[in-house]
């Protein structure tokens, strides 16, 4: 087996920013509105489909996770990234490493949205609390 000629620091810094892409892409197909419409014909499609292969396929578009795996795929095809070794093996620890980072991005992004609408639910519920208890002006 032959190893890359790029260092390893290399590879994890070109690791981590094609995870980005992967990440961006995955997460907005799977969770964002500007796929709403395609993504609840795919649940209904993955609920209801009269074939496992056809719930499968439409399960894809509906989870994260799953669709990283075909994301990171054509990342790899487009820009031949590999890991440790020359070849497919090369390919498989880049996929399994780009998925895995990937899916961290999308698990960070996700707690930071939580925060954010627990913090603006707060807000607004310390607001309301604020209205309902001002003296009201005759």
């Amino acid at each position: 087996m032959e190893n890359l000629p790029i260092s390893l620091g290399m590879q994890m810094v070109w690791l981590l920013i094609l995870a980005i892409p992967v990440a961006c892409i995955a997460w907005t197909i799977t969770h964002e509105e500007v796929f709403r419409e395609p993504r609840e014909y795919c649940q209904t499609q993955a609920r209801s489909a009269r074939t496992a292969p056809r719930r499968k396929f439409f399960y894809l578009f509906t989870c994260e996770y799953c669709l990283s795996h075909y994301v990171a795929a054509a990342f790899l095809i487009v820009t031949r990234f590999q890991m440790l070794y020359r070849g497919w093996r090369g390919y498989l620890i880049a996929l399994f490493a780009l998925v895995w980072v990937a899916n961290q991005y999308m698990s960070i992004y996700n707690r930071l949205r939580l925060d954010i609408k627990h913090e603006n639910l707060e807000i607004k519920v310390k607001e309301e609390e604020k209205q309902t208890h001002q003296p009201k002006a005759a």
